[in-house]
């Protein structure tokens, strides 16, 4: 590696949030911001105090347009849902600004490359399993976002990075699973390469939309609620518990289900030399009795590989950024 690999960046871009990682003296540090904003009224004091209070923010036409972490906390003041640049893990075609919002959020982060050519690899979810949908508009429109901002930008499989991030003891041979906010993303790797690659667009997001649908509480409240407080226990007398933990049984039946079709419509799978680790990460793995509940229904579906391990990511937030992070370290 060279000297400059201090200066490699890591980018999560998920539809949740945007994670930066970078390495300093050997330690990574990372940074992060909800990819979300809020539009509020504007007046000139408004837009004077969040400059002094250094809120990520925006002026279009009457409204101020806040963006980052800030903007869950404006909304839930103003009982407003957030708008999301992002949906599904790609670019949300109703927001016609959602590239320029993305590169906004990016920038409090990242910053412009501190010289011409620095690298940053982000991360891009594989197609929806069973689905004709490409990420390519996706990967490419970011691409160019981030060479505008002077880096040399290469897009890595999310999955892939959660395999870089975590399996340098097994060669990085295993199964990596990011449960994020739009999309489940799953990567099967081979000693580095990437046999299999889908995702599945049960998630997060879906979790909060039904939830919400089923108890009349806004969505985002729901996100809210479901990262300080949800735990799966099967069984809860609490109506928001037990309706989330249905949903949450739903995901993780769907992607049991859906990484039991790929690898055995994948024929070459099958060919794996030795048992492999499997690691969940994401967010929406974080809740307690998460790994113990996808690890019920994964013994219950006849696997057809053999798994070493079944193990949650050290930090489960940060770990794509993380696996970004190492690709652009060996590329530096």
């Amino acid at each position: 590696m060279s000297q400059n690999n201090n200066a490699a960046v890591g980018l999560d871009v998920g539809t949740s949030r945007l994670v930066v990682a970078r390495q300093d003296e050997g330690q990574y540090q990372f940074e992060s911001q909800l990819n979300a904003f809020v539009d509020i009224p504007f007046s000139r004091m408004t837009e004077s105090v969040l400059k002094k209070e250094q809120v990520p923010h925006a002026v279009e036409g009457d409204s101020l347009v806040v963006y980052g972490n800030e903007a869950e906390r404006f909304a839930a003041l103003l009982d407003k849902e957030v708008r999301r640049p992002m949906t599904r893990g790609v670019l949300n075609p109703g927001e016609p600004d959602s590239i320029r919002l993305i590169r906004e959020i990016a920038v409090s982060l990242t910053g412009k490359a501190a010289q011409k050519g620095q690298t940053l690899y982000f991360t891009v979810p594989a197609p929806p399993l069973g689905s004709d949908e490409n990420v390519t508009y996706h990967e490419i429109t970011l691409q160019q976002a981030f060479a505008e901002l002077g880096y040399e930008p290469h897009g890595i499989n999310e999955g892939l990075a959660i395999v870089y991030a975590e399996m340098e003891a097994s060669n990085y041979s295993g199964i990596g699973i990011s449960c994020g906010g739009g999309l489940c993303n799953i990567c099967l790797a081979y000693l580095s390469v990437p046999v299999l690659s889908f995702s599945i667009p049960k998630a997060g997001d879906f979790i909060d939309q039904s939830t919400a649908s089923a108890t009349g509480e806004r969505a985002n409240r729901i996100r809210i609620l479901k990262e300080q407080a949800f735990y799966l226990n099967g069984a809860s007398s609490d109506k928001l518990q037990q309706v989330l933990g249905v949903y949450y049984d739903d995901m993780i039946r769907a992607l049991v289900a859906g990484l039991n079709d790929a690898i055995k419509n994948a024929r070459t799978t099958t060919k794996l030399s030795r048992p492999v680790p499997l690691v969940l990460s994401g967010g929406s793995a974080m809740p307690k009795g998460f790994k113990e509940r996808f690890e019920k229904v994964l013994g219950e579906s006849n696997f057809p590989i053999e798994i070493s391990e079944i193990r949650m990511a050290r930090d489960p937030l940060t770990t794509t950024a993380r696996g970004a992070l190492v690709a652009a370290l060996c590329d530096s």
